[in-house]
């Protein structure tokens, strides 16, 4: 069991299948203990304005407005976000909008938010800017693999915290201003000590979880977080949902005949919906279960087929990952957009079906589509148990593989669209959709799609083990924790 120790706030033990895991429980009622969390700090530093910045920035602001500290935005000069950032009740008039590194050297508690490729660019400038004393945080561990990957460490008298969110910054704000009528309604968070000099970093990441409006706060590693977090984002968070929705898709339209309405219903459609709404509020298993008797064999079918191919694509990411590969991918593309700025993908064929397929979605949400099922989940659980076998928490294998999909991200991709998601994510998520997407949509066309074609039997040991897996238990003790609400966006 992840062990800290807080003497500000209360703790508890849970169970997730056969491990025990220490946790946070978040909510308004924690609002009280903000003021000790933060002693001594007098102006947090929120840098930067993209996915998670506007998101952290206002819900800060919001939870320590009774407190005498100062929540400040920090941008470049000149950022075009600045108007965003007055937009949402910041202004340089009060000191609380200002120059990125003004901001830095005048704050406590820094929290960089700025795109991985500028952190990757600008790291040794953010540090000297620093103000003796301060503390460092972090919402992604992609720093540290790239400090890792160039043979170079934070500055050694530095609290180094990070505190991730597991979903997309505005299902961080639009879930804490829901927050407001029912307790606890938040985005869950990992948090993690990479450096404590004093001996309040502990406390002063988890004051930073609650306020933000975590609702369920587990301990990692940055370490561990930067593996499972950018792995996540190119496996079944994004890249993953993307290149099964691709290859579903044209196999309805080719091979079943569908329409292409019916084909973008029978894979997008089913997996952002009633796929993502079972998992959320039932678990993976329920998914199976809903199932009448035949439909149950083509789940297992192609689940049996799936499996492998997702697997194999799962392993390679991971090492490119772990190995720091992805992140020095991720700083060379960034290098090459000035001559060739990335694209979007929602012009083609498919995702223009799908901007009618959605204006024109009937009240009665169509049932589980047993083959895309039995495809997206054995692509979920295979990277379950991957992230398993690499040693990861049960709390961070439920969250980064589960609960941020069909929670966070995926109910975006059923009102936007999944392409919406691959062209507005974090440029590092959106560069690893679009280089992995084509793996899963290949591996699986290659390879399960014809083994289930040629009449390849079910691998009853998989359903077997897909049936009694240990993760079922963990993910309800998870949705346990989870608040009495769904993310609305109706009117975003």
């Amino acid at each position: 069991m992840a062990a800290f120790k807080t003497d500000i706030f209360p703790t508890e033990t849970i169970k997730l299948a056969d491990t025990e895991e220490l946790i946070v429980r978040g909510g308004r009622d924690q609002f009280h203990l903000l003021g000790k969390a933060f002693e001594g700090i007098k102006q947090i530093g929120v840098i930067g304005w993209g996915s998670q910045g506007p998101a952290q920035a206002q819900n800060l602001k919001d939870s320590l407005v009774d407190l005498p500290i100062k929540v400040a935005v920090g941008l470049r000069s000149g950022s075009s976000s600045m108007a965003k950032a007055r937009e949402a009740g910041f202004s340089e008039q009060n000191g609380t909008l200002g120059e990125m590194y003004d901001v830095i050297g005048k704050s406590d508690l820094v929290i960089l938010l700025i795109s991985d490729a500028a952190q990757a660019e600008n790291y040794q400038k953010i540090f000297d800017a620093m103000k003796d004393g301060a503390t460092f945080g972090l919402s992604h561990g992609f720093l540290l693999g790239y400090l890792q990957s160039i043979g170079k460490s934070f500055p050694a008298n530095t609290n180094v915290i990070g505190v991730c969110p597991k979903g997309m910054g505005p299902s961080v704000r639009r879930l804490y201003v829901q927050g407001k009528e029912v307790n606890g309604a938040g985005i869950n968070c990992s948090f993690a000590v990479e450096q404590d000099v004093n001996g309040r970093a502990t406390d002063l990441a988890l004051g930073w979880a609650v306020a933000i409006g975590a609702p369920y706060i587990f301990m990692t590693t940055l370490q561990n977080e930067f593996c499972s977090d950018i792995f996540g984002e190119r496996s079944i968070l994004l890249g993953a949902v993307h290149g099964i929705a691709e290859s579903l898709y044209r196999r309805y339209v080719m091979e079943n005949s569908m329409t292409e309405e019916e084909a973008f219903t029978a894979s997008v459609e089913n997996i952002t919906g009633v796929i993502s709404k079972t998992i959320s509020h039932e678990g993976i298993l329920a998914v199976y279960q809903k199932l009448n008797g035949e439909e149950q064999k083509i789940f297992e079918r192609i689940y049996s087929q799936s499996y492998g191919p997702a697997m194999d694509i799962l392993l390679e990411i991971y090492d490119e990952v772990s190995s720091c590969n992805e992140i020095r991918s991720v700083v060379m593309a960034g290098k090459r957009f000035s001559r060739f700025p990335m694209g979007t993908i929602d012009g083609t064929k498919m995702w223009k079906v799908g901007e009618g397929v959605r204006a024109s979605r009937p009240e009665k949400e169509a049932a589980i589509n047993p083959f895309t099922a039995g495809m997206y989940c054995a692509t979920m659980m295979a990277q379950l148990d991957l992230l398993i076998e690499k040693g990861h928490c049960l709390s961070e294998v439920c969250n980064e593989s589960v609960i941020e999909a069909v929670d966070s991200l995926n109910p975006y991709m059923h009102y936007k669209g999944v392409a919406y998601m691959v062209d507005n994510c974090s440029v590092t998520a959106r560069l690893g959709s679009r280089k992995w997407a084509p793996r899963f949509d290949y591996n699986l066309s290659q390879q399960a799609l014809v083994a289930y074609d040629n009449g390849a039997s079910t691998n009853e040991e998989l359903i077997k083990a897909f049936k009694s897996h240990k993760v079922h238990q963990a993910i309800a003790t998870c949705a346990s924790l989870r608040p009495p609400v769904d993310i609305s966006l109706a009117d975003q």
